[in-house]
């Protein structure tokens, strides 16, 4: 396997949940921080959660305390729980690693993502 493989996505009401999960590959997952990204519609794609090695995490503002990140390091997988889900979160939602450096964080390139999974929130 050389890209991620995410499920769990679908369609849901405002204010309902849903779990991501994905797994990826030991080169993929290995030490790095892994996270989730999303891409709407014409827009482009953005991290909005981190989890490190250690299970450290971090939200982008427009998620927190709505979306939890974690994963199993002996299984390789990586999971979001999203909770009280908006119109505005609907995207392709993809996981990968983060790749953190003094100068910022960064997402691998083309060619290393999968297909992602659908979520979309209907108002």
């Amino acid at each position: 396997q050389v890209h991620p493989v995410e499920s769990g996505g679908g369609l849901v009401q405002s204010g309902g949940s849903l779990r991501l999960s994905c797994e990826a590959s030991g080169t993929i997952f290995g030490g790095n921080n892994m996270g989730w990204y999303r891409q709407a519609p014409g827009g482009e794609r953005e991290l909005v959660a981190t989890v490190t090695p250690a299970g450290s995490t971090n939200y982008d503002d427009s998620v927190k305390g709505r979306f939890t990140i974690s994963r199993d390091n002996a299984k390789n997988l990586v999971d979001l729980r999203m909770s009280s889900l908006k119109p505005e979160d609907t995207a392709v939602y993809y996981c990968n690693a983060v790749y953190c450096s003094r100068l910022g964080c960064f997402p691998p390139g083309p060619g290393s993502w999968g297909l992602g999974t659908q979520v979309t929130v209907s108002s």
